[in-house]
Order: C-alpha cells, then sequence, then structure tokens
C-alpha cells in the first residue's frame, strides 16, 4: 500500500512537471508565433507557417519510428471497421480555430481579456469532459477540491493580466475564446483517446497537424484572395521554430490526458503558460514597463491550483454530482 501511494505520488508529479512544461511552451509558441504575425502582418499566414513546419518535422520523423507506423495501421483499420468515429480525427481543427480566433480577436479584446475567456471555458469543458468520459478516457468525478483547483486557476489568469485588461472592439467578440477554448479542452480529450486506440502519441500527433494544417491553408487562401498577397518573409530563423514548440505541446498533451484527465492537463499547462509568460518577460521583454506585480501573484495563484488538483488527485473522490 505505502508503495503504491509513492508510486502514485510520483506519477502526479512527473505529471504536473510534464503539464507545465507543455504550457511554458504554448507561452513560447504564442511569443514566437506573434512576432512572425506582426512581420507578416499576418495572422493567418503565420499561424499556416507554424502548423505546416510541425507537419514537416513530423513527416520527416514519423516513418522511421515503428510505433508510429503501426499507429498509422491501427488507426486506418479502426476508422475503416468504424470503431473509431471519423470525428475522433478532427482535433487539430480546433486548435486551428484557436489561432484563428486569436487574430480576429485578441487584438480587439486584449491579450488578457482573450485569455481569462478562453482559459474559463477550456477548465469549465475539461471537467464536464472529465465527467462524462470520452471514448477510452475514464470517467473523473466533480470533486470540491477539483471545482476549487479550477476557479483558483481562472482566477489566478485573470488577477495576472489585470494590468492589461480592456476591450477595444465589441464585447460579443468574447464569444469567440469562449468557443476556442471550448475546442481546445475538445482537442485534448479526442487526441488522448487517439493516442489509447492507435499506443502512438506520435500518431495522433500527426492527425492533429494534418488536419490543423488542411483548415488554415483554406483559411489563409481565402485570406489573401480578399486581403491580397505580397508578404515580406522575415529572415529570422527563430521565428520559424513555433511548429516544432508545438510538437512537443501536442505529444505531451497526448501522453498524459489518458493517465491525468483532460482538467489537471489543463491546469498544469495554465500555471507553465503564466509561469512561462512571466520569464519571457524578465529575460526578454517586449517592452521597457518591467513585470507587473499582478503578474508574479497570479503565477503563484497558479501554481497553488496545480497543488489543490495535485491533493485532490491522490484523495478518496466524493462526487458533487450523482450519477
Amino acid at each position: 500500500m505505502l508503495r503504491t501511494n509513492r508510486q502514485n505520488r510520483r506519477r502526479t508529479l512527473a505529471g504536473i512537471f510534464a503539464a507545465v512544461i507543455a504550457g511554458a511552451s504554448i507561452a513560447t509558441q504564442s511569443r514566437i508565433n506573434g512576432e512572425l504575425a506582426v512581420e507578416l502582418q499576418d495572422s493567418t499566414l503565420a499561424a499556416l507557417i507554424s502548423f505546416g513546419i510541425g507537419l514537416g518535422i513530423l513527416t520527416l520523423i514519423v516513418p522511421f519510428v515503428p510505433s508510429a507506423r503501426a499507429g498509422f495501421r491501427t488507426l486506418r483499420t479502426e476508422v475503416t471497421s468504424k470503431r473509431l468515429p471519423w470525428w475522433y480525427l478532427t482535433g487539430g481543427a480546433f486548435g486551428a480555430f484557436f489561432v484563428l480566433s486569436q487574430g480576429l480577436a485578441a487584438s480587439a479584446l486584449g491579450v488578457a481579456l482573450f485569455t481569462v475567456a478562453a482559459v474559463a471555458s477550456q477548465t469549465i469543458s475539461s471537467a464536464v469532459i472529465d465527467r462524462v468520459g470520452l471514448g477510452s478516457l475514464q470517467k473523473r468525478p466533480v470533486t470540491v477540491l477539483r471545482v476549487v483547483a479550477s476557479v483558483v486557476a481562472v482566477g489566478a489568469v485573470l488577477f495576472s493580466g489585470l494590468a492589461d485588461l480592456h476591450v477595444d472592439g465589441s464585447f460579443v467578440l468574447v464569444f469567440l475564446p469562449l468557443i476556442a477554448g471550448f475546442g481546445i479542452g475538445w482537442q485534448q480529450a479526442i487526441n488522448g483517446h487517439v493516442r489509447q486506440v492507435t499506443r502512438s502519441p506520435l500518431t495522433a500527433t500527426y492527425v492533429n497537424f494534418v488536419v490543423g494544417t488542411t483548415v488554415l491553408s483554406i483559411a489563409t487562401i481565402a485570406y489573401g484572395l480578399v486581403r491580397g498577397w505580397g508578404h515580406q518573409f522575415p529572415t529570422d530563423p527563430v521565428l520559424y521554430m513555433g511548429g516544432a514548440v508545438g510538437i512537443v505541446v501536442i505529444v505531451v498533451a497526448a501522453v498524459l490526458v489518458p493517465i491525468t484527465g483532460v482538467l489537471f492537463f489543463v491546469l498544469g499547462s495554465v500555471a507553465g503558460q503564466v509561469l512561462g509568460a512571466l520569464a519571457l518577460e524578465l529575460f526578454l521583454p517586449t517592452d521597457s514597463d518591467g513585470v507587473a506585480a499582478t503578474t508574479v501573484i497570479g503565477a503563484v495563484l497558479t501554481l497553488l491550483a496545480v497543488a489543490i488538483a495535485s491533493f485532490a488527485s491522490q484523495r478518496p473522490p466524493k462526487n458533487l454530482l450523482s450519477n
């Protein structure tokens, strides 16, 4: 019994660390893609380049990984036999919509409000998915501690962005990050199920990038026909690394979600995003204003949320909702 408890604690700590690293990677990817979008003056094209480079990297890697090749054979069998419905392969579309919504709404709402709305809906959708279960993913009860951890996480993101909270456009646009955040929770869940079915996180990740790149290609072509072409591509190679960073995020999520549940991963990644953004502002600042005290306090609160969630995962659950 003692040995099992130690193993659970180690697994929980490993899950927290991996989720935080994934979140920090998201913050890094956002900074890279944001700067690329500024250089190109086109956020849709920047997102396509990020997804496309990620897809290119995976295309070079996947054929040489036996488990990934076996995963695609399993995937084909499961889809053709209809044991795996086709819509389980659409995770990348939700990631693409999230990126597109950033370009459409983040500038009008402000990054802070966009992030708060997206994190709030992502947290709610993750808790719902955990509650009802999805495919091979284990059902996880709604408990007091999980609710408290979710509220603390959303509050932490809100508090960390207080200094920049503003609305320059129509408040109706807040529905975009709300929908996008819900989609990210769904994306992580169905990618986790595909990983379970194929037994290969690389297979799930590759499918995610194929679908996301396809959606963004259509959006970029449509936007280009309306707005016109004539972009000047920057020469800084760092601005083209967003796709490589994105691979890390999707792989880690595909591995962790079936083990920890969607909500636990979301809380850990939110903490990583806030901490990663804080680190970037400290060591690679974009302006001379320095780091706001609210950002630092918000980062601490996200860690508190993760601590509460990890404590909840090690206690016998008391479900708030009856079956």
